[in-house]
């Protein structure tokens, strides 16, 4: 089989979810004629038609209301943000609609809210952001980050299928830059189920998203001063794997968790937090974490380059905490 990049992944999950399930459509701005900002539903149009591929006005919080309300009259709506950062103008409709619907009055939302997230490819302050957290804290919404070809199908599959509403973060810089070959039959990622992408012996990362393969590197570099680290991706924010977390750390004592969300609010702080009620009698020196400082996405590549967290800086964290 041919190798596929992670945007051809997501692209092949959403045409195999709309030839599996005629109630799965697409609601987003540029999606039709014009194939997506970055292509990836390209050809959508011509194959299910414009019922099904719905071309929007520059309206997210209206076309996010349409697609709420198709679901709750039994669709299964598949909403694009042509960049995340743009979502803050459906919060009111993903929050205090969707979020809540189930809990309210046992009404599911089966809604994905799609979109590329994340920095590093010098788009500036208002096409780079992180926008995770403000759904993580809110109950009733999954939120998942893929970090590998196959997590992209997988859990885009996984997405579509269930029943209340999901965030899928695509990280924008991978959309190109990673290619895998997937098998031909049909298959999922679970929701909630993190993995481990390498096993170490000497400190656990606890990261997600485009951050686990900055990990991966400075784990190869660290191998070769004797230092081994563990990489456990989280795949899920929402629900988060406690159990696969607890048992790294209760194993191997040193902790670092890696986002490239900015430091206040971001996931590591609960992480962080859960871990110290948990497991503290496990630990054997302070829970590092390493992320973007509290300011915008800067637009200038040093500068840009200096906010991201660079596998440089996990390498040197690292070797500071082994000698703990």
């Amino acid at each position: 089989m041919a190798e596929i990049t992670y945007l051809e992944a997501i692209r092949e999950a959403l045409w195999e979810e709309m030839e599996r399930d005629p109630t799965v459509f697409l609601i987003g701005e540029d999606i039709g004629t014009y194939g997506g900002a970055f292509k990836l539903t390209k050809g959508f149009l011509d194959r299910f038609g414009k019922d099904r591929v719905i071309d929007t006005p520059i309206c997210e919080e209206g076309y996010t209301g349409v697609a709420v309300g198709a679901a709750y009259m039994g669709l299964r709506p598949i909403v694009e943000f042509q960049f995340m950062d743009f979502i803050a103008s459906a919060f009111n409709m993903i929050v205090n609609f969707a979020a809540k619907s189930r809990y309210r009055w046992g009404a599911g939302v089966p809604l994905v809210l799609r979109g590329p997230t994340g920095g590093g490819v010098r788009a500036g302050p208002f096409h780079s952001q992180n926008p995770e957290m403000y759904f993580v804290h809110t109950p009733g919404i999954k939120v998942v980050a893929p970090a590998t070809v196959y997590d992209a199908k997988g859990l885009m599959k996984a997405a579509v299928r269930d029943d209340d509403p999901v965030l899928y973060l695509e990280h924008k810089k991978l959309y190109r830059k990673i290619k895998a070959e997937l098998p031909s039959e049909d298959f999922i990622v679970p929701l909630g189920k993190a993995t481990v992408r390498r096993q170490g012996r000497d400190i656990v990362l606890i990261t997600y998203g485009a951050m686990v393969h900055t990990a991966l590197e400075a784990a190869d570099t660290l191998a070769r001063d004797g230092i081994e680290l563990e990489v456990i991706d989280l795949r899920s924010l929402v629900p988060l794997d406690w159990e696969t977390i607890l048992e790294s750390v209760h194993r191997i004592n040193k902790v670092i968790i890696l986002h490239e969300d900015v430091r206040t609010g971001g996931l590591g702080g609960e992480i962080a937090a859960v871990i110290a009620e948990k497991a503290f009698d496990a630990l054997d020196g302070p829970i590092v974490r390493i992320t973007a400082p509290d300011t915008p996405v800067p637009y200038s590549p040093p500068l840009e380059d200096a906010f991201i967290p660079q596998s440089a800086d996990v390498v040197r964290a690292a070797r500071r905490l082994v000698e703990y």
